[in-house]
């Protein structure tokens, strides 16, 4: 039986996938197979004896030491689109708050609780709704950075919201180009994404290469009075330079789902305390495809959606049994790994190996059920990470 170690307040709809005779599920765990975790921060010590997958219900990864994750063979995946649909509708609500003045308005509201006399009070607040006068998205031109699962989904509402919509995203992977809708007009760089928009909004995930990617240099670029929308990372962004520009009017604003302490009570920012994904049905999606992930590559070692191993399927064959093997990638090992196989008069049905960066990943499907001396053996080949039966 499988032990999963759950952290966090998981969705009973993802908790309920796993079958109580395959997997033991508990909060305390001490020498779990998988753990199971929304924004718990891990660390290496997590890294116990047996460990070999870590499921995390949302897209961030920034909780995990993936790199710590990756040399001790544990697979870590993510769930991206899951909760795409809810950052969708927020990054949406940002846009309309950044040129409607609604939350100024309401303010404004509040403080005319004491008028008791209702002619005094629509006196008062048409004589005050001037100063709240805003703009019409439509028309006007959205930036979106990062096309991927909800980059895309953004564009699209914003074309329904008769916007012109410009993107730029280099790593656009072939999935994410044949969602994307024709009418988004791709930019030949970020520079001149930021120099035509309106708005600008932000999907890119945080990343080394993505830390403070949007700094002075950059805002240099934009129009005076651009609206900058990061439901992505805060790291992201960088604060300093955002504040600059809003001073100086480069910005209009700044609507963010992570408040910053250096931007509160800076006018034009609005932040919200990260709710993106914190909606019902995006807890719920998120967790069933976790759970789901985890329990394929426990039970039959396929991997999808891992942030640090390469995405690899292969069939169940209907006989015998399936050998699950990671190692450094590195020339010779899978050569080594099948020589042992044959000296043993051992089969193989079909197979499947991968790589990505510093790791490969293999299953092996081969007739009848290897000696734990044979898995030993293999266990034992330089540069083999961990080795296990299925």
């Amino acid at each position: 039986m499988f032990q999963v170690l759950t952290l966090n307040n998981i969705s009973e709809k993802g908790l309920r996938r796993f079958d109580s005779e395959q997997f033991a599920l508990s909060d305390s765990q001490n020498l779990p197979q998988a753990i199971l975790l929304r924004s718990f921060k891990l660390t290496e010590a997590h890294a116990t004896e047996g460990l070999l997958a870590v499921g995390r219900a949302g897209a961030g990864v920034n909780n995990i030491p993936v790199a710590e994750f990756t040399e001790r063979g544990i697979v870590v995946f993510n769930t991206p689109g899951a909760n795409a649909n809810a950052v969708k509708e927020l990054v949406v609500a940002g846009m309309l708050l950044s040129q409607r003045g609604v939350v100024q308005g309401i303010d404004f509201v509040s403080k005319l609780d004491g008028q008791s006399d209702k002619a005094a009070l629509n006196s008062e607040v048409e004589a005050g709704k001037k100063a709240f006068k805003g703009s019409e998205l439509k028309g006007q031109t959205l930036g979106v950075l990062g096309l991927g699962a909800i980059g895309s989904m953004v564009a699209d509402v914003a074309l329904a919201l008769g916007m012109d919509v410009i993107g730029f995203d280099p790593a656009l992977s072939v999935d994410a180009a044949w969602r994307l809708s024709s009418r988004v007009q791709r930019m030949s760089s970020i520079e001149a994404l930021f120099a035509k928009a309106d708005l600008v909004t932000l999907h890119v995930p945080a990343l080394p290469s993505t830390q403070g990617l949007v700094n002075q240099a950059l805002l240099s670029h934009t129009r005076p009075g651009t609206v900058l929308l990061n439901f992505a990372r805060g790291e992201i962004v960088d604060t300093a330079a955002v504040k600059a520009a809003l001073e100086t009017g480069q910005l209009s604003h700044y609507i963010s789902d992570f408040p910053d302490p250096e931007l509160f009570d800076v006018p034009g920012v609005l932040a919200t305390p990260h709710l993106g994904a914190s909606t019902d049905e995006a807890e719920e999606n998120c967790a069933v495809m976790a759970a789901d992930q985890l329990i394929d590559f426990l039970i039959n070692g396929n991997i999808k959606n891992s942030v640090n191993f390469p995405n690899l399927y292969l069939e169940r064959s209907p006989v015998g049994s399936r050998i699950a093997l990671s190692n450094r990638n590195v020339p010779r090992i899978l050569g080594q790994v099948l020589s042992i196989l044959a000296d043993q008069n051992i089969n193989v049905i079909d197979m499947i190996n991968k790589s990505r960066d510093e790791i490969a990943y293999n299953l092996i499907d081969i007739e009848g059920e290897p000696s734990a001396e044979v898995l030993a053996e293999l266990a034992a080949v330089s540069d083999v990470i961990n080795v296990r039966l299925l």
